[in-house]
């Protein structure tokens, strides 16, 4: 079941009545970010930050190692007379690396935990949906909540003030 609602605060407010009301399986669309949707739409997912460290530390350890074996294990070039493992030579490559691991890692992760790409899905055949990247804002109660009964529901989006409400088929 998904409602319109005119403006953001309409739609915080609508849900912190859902989360109030024992409903924990909702979905929020807007134009912009909402800050306190965030929290009262349950999203406790931290996993993101660990993901772009460990991949940072990958292309770190995978940078020095790999100039590392390059110059003291496989191709020994005196150069200078400096020893063959010549740390400091190895710190431009390395970061580069970590950066390079970081962000490839962070990228695939965000797209991953969000689902994406995500070619169809059902609300994008509410009439209206095409205004939520515009000016609309949508709170989705899922059917897949332990609470949900379609007429319980109902009762209750018309109780926030929504500007209109349907039922999103699969």
């Amino acid at each position: 079941m998904a409602a319109r609602y005119a403006d953001k605060d309409q739609l915080v407010e609508a849900a912190r009545l859902a989360r109030s009301n024992g409903y924990t399986r909702m979905e929020a669309y807007s134009p912009f970010p909402v800050e306190e949707l965030f929290e009262i739409l349950g999203h406790k997912d931290r996993r993101l930050p660990w993901a772009v460290f460990f991949g940072g530390l990958t292309g770190c350890l995978a940078g020095f190692f790999m100039q590392f074996y390059a110059n003291v294990f496989d191709d020994k070039l005196n150069i200078g007379g400096r020893p063959f493992n010549s740390w400091p030579a190895f710190i431009p490559i390395t970061f580069e690396l970590t950066v390079l691991f970081a962000a490839i890692t962070g990228f695939v992760t965000l797209l991953s935990r969000c689902g994406l790409p995500e070619i169809y899905h059902p609300v994008f055949n509410i009439p209206t949906f095409d205004r939520a990247s515009l000016d609309s804002f949508f709170l989705c109660i899922m059917a897949d909540d332990p609470k949900f009964n379609i007429e319980e529901v109902s009762e209750f989006l018309k109780k926030t003030n929504a500007a209109d409400m349907n039922r999103v088929e699969h």
